[in-house]
Formats: structure tokens, sequence, C-alpha cells
């Protein structure tokens, strides 16, 4: 104990020292919480640019206008003369979508010819794009059900037979979980940890590297009365309790502040965050392991860190992809936390259900030891070149 002992205390002066350490163990990962809990704290994005190409100018088409203008995510900003004149607004930035109403649309309406209406949107940005068109599709299908009903309701049919002959199915959605479909929920929940992870990885390869860099390898050794397995566990001890203070204050303000909504119970929290922590610092000493250069395995941890957030299954289901990278997905670590927050903290199933993703952090955890030779070679063998 007295040999861990010292050595923690050897890298608590290294901490003081050298700000890297404070920059990587606190303020970076907090700003990431910050940041993108701040960001998408409507829930959704609100009132964006949409414009108008309104032809017809009638009392039906300002109408629908009107209930473009009054749905929560679109703003009508412009009104344009030409579809051309619009198109090249949404090239230039200016709006996201428009609505194109044919000139005749109320005579053609009144006298049952089927007018179309059209409406064209930007998909350069995926939610924008999505929730555009949501809206502009339920304005044209309102005006087309408010033209059958005055139709129905002038040939003496009751409001009950007008909607049961407009909506003979009348759908009732819910969304589990997460009913105001709050964006911040299901985003920050694996873009805030994603980013602590990264920041593990990196600062573990990154302090064992620096013992090779600063030629200390055979002191921490020597501390450690020769055992590399000792001297690891002893330096990376700090830094597991802080980002642990990282990972369970994320959790803090998710649940505690925003009142994020969770299914799962405390313990499952605390055994993810430390399961999370350990497995970004296994992974960072594999890859220091297998790569022994503080640059390179920086570099492969950086990179591999990027691709998990498209690997994870949050933005785009795994079991869609190609059969190569849906098995590739299981060597990230992030993945294997996404699966167990959705389904135990988020959905509430039981641990039973996740075993697997729990054994895959554990196994990132220890995967390390199989390398403790190889780590002993490189700490007295290896020299490092800038």
């Amino acid at each position: 104990m007295k040999e861990i002992l010292d050595i923690v205390l050897r890298e608590c002066g290294f901490v003081r020292r050298n700000p890297v350490y404070l920059l990587s163990f606190l303020v970076f990962p907090l700003l990431c919480v910050v940041f993108f809990t701040s960001l998408m704290a409507a829930g959704q994005p609100e009132d964006m640019p949409v414009g108008v190409v309104d032809l017809d100018n009638s009392s039906v088409s300002r109408s629908i206008v009107r209930r473009l203008d009054a749905m929560q995510t679109s703003r009508v900003v412009a009104h344009y003369p030409s579809v051309s004149d619009a198109r090249q607004a949404v090239q230039r930035g200016e709006i996201y979508a428009f609505l194109y109403i044919p000139e005749g649309l109320k005579r053609d309406m009144l006298s049952s010819r089927q007018p179309r209406l059209s409406f064209y949107y930007s998909n350069t940005s995926l939610t924008a794009g999505a929730l555009l068109y949501r809206d502009m599709k339920t304005v044209t299908t309102l005006a087309s059900a408010a033209v059958g009903q005055a139709t129905l309701s002038a040939k003496g049919l009751t409001a009950r037979e007008t909607m049961a002959f407009l909506q003979p199915v009348a759908l009732d959605a819910h969304f589990l979980n997460n009913p105001f479909v709050n964006y911040n929920v299901y985003l920050s929940t694996i873009l805030v940890p994603g980013c602590i992870m990264l920041f593990v990885m990196l600062l573990t390869a990154y302090t064992i590297g620096s013992e090779l860099k600063h030629r200390t390898a055979n002191q921490l050794l020597s501390m450690a009365g020769g055992s590399v397995l000792k001297a690891v566990f002893s330096k990376l001890l700090l830094h597991t309790v802080l980002f642990l203070f990282v990972m369970y204050a994320h959790y803090y303000v998710l649940y505690g502040i925003l009142h994020f909504p969770h299914s799962g119970s405390v313990a499952y929290m605390l055994a993810l965050g430390l399961l999370t922590v350990l497995a970004g610092q296994g992974f960072g000493l594999l890859t220091f392991a297998v790569v022994p250069s503080m640059r390179l395995s920086m570099s492969v941890c950086s990179l591999l860190s990027v691709l998990s957030f498209s690997m994870t299954g949050a933005a785009f289901p795994v079991f869609s992809m190609d059969a190569p990278l849906e098995a590739l997905a299981w060597i990230f670590p992030l993945r294997h936390y996404w699966m167990i927050y959705s389904l135990n903290i988020f959905n509430g199933y039981p641990l039973a259900d996740t075993w697997q993703y729990f054994a895959m952090l554990l196994l990132f955890a220890i995967l390390p030891l199989l390398f403790i030779r190889r780590l002993r070679r490189i700490f007295l063998t290896f020299v490092y070149t800038a």
C-alpha cells in the first residue's frame, strides 16, 4: 500500500504541474456537459425559417400560410414571386424550405379538380428537413380535410359522420419515456459520455507515453517494486477517481437538474459510469501497448473515438448497417455504453437483457492484462523518438 500511495502522490505532482491534466480531467469534460445540454435546451428546434410562393393569393391560400406560420417549428419569413427565387434562397441558406401554392388553388378546390400543393425542403440538415417536412405535410393535409369537411357538412352529414369519413382510423400515438420528443434527451445522453470517454482514452495514452518521453519509466517501475501491474494501477488510480467525478457530475446534471426521464436505478448508473471509465482506460492502455508511441497511440484513440459516435447505433441503427460494419461495432466501447443506457436506464429493462454489453465493457477494462509482459518490455527497453 505504501508503494501505491507513493505513486499516487507522485502522479498528483504531475497533475499539479502540467495544465494538460487539469484541462482534460475537469475543464473540457465539464464544458462538454454545459455546451451540449444548453445547445439543445429548447428540446426541439423552433421557428425555423421557411418561405412561401403563393401564386393564388386567395383566402384559402392565406389560411394555409397562417397555419404553417403557427406551427411550433416553422416560421414564415418571406414570400417569393417564383419557385426559382425561393430555390435560390434555400441555396443561400436563408430558408430551409418553402411551400408552393399554384394559381387557381381555391377555384380548383371548390370545383373538385384536385389541385396540387408542393413543398420543397433541404435535407442538408437532417433534423431541420425532417421537422419542416412534417409541418408542411400536416398543413397541406389539414387544408384538404377542411375542404372535405365543408363539403360533407353542406350535404347534411353530422360532425361525427364527417370525421368518420375523413379519418376512418384514428391514430393514438404515444412516445415511450420521452413524450415531448426532446432531442436533448436523445443526443446529450450519448454525445457527452462519448466526449468523456475520448478524454479518458487520450489521457491514458498520454500519461503512460509521458513516462517514456521523460525517461521516468524505470523510476516508476522501481517505485512499484518492479511490478508493471502495480505501477500502471497506481498511476491510473487518480485518473479513475477524477473521471468518475466528471461522469457522475454529468449524471447529476442530466437527471438531478435537467430531470431527464429515466427508468433505471441509481445502482445501474453508478455501475455504468465506473465500467465506462475503466473500459476507456483499458482501451487507451491496450492501444499504447500495441502502438508504443504517445503520438501514434493518441491518434489511434482519437480516430476510434470519433468513429464510435457513428457506430453506437444512436443515429443510425447498427442492425441496418452492412454485416462487416455490424460486426465491427463490437470493438467500440461507446456502443456498449449506449446499449446499456438505452435498455436499462432509459427503458428500464432488466439487467439480464444487457449482460453481454456489461461483459464487453469489463473485457475492455481487463484486456490490457494480456499485454503486461509487453508493457514491461516497453518500459525497460523502448527508446522514445519525437
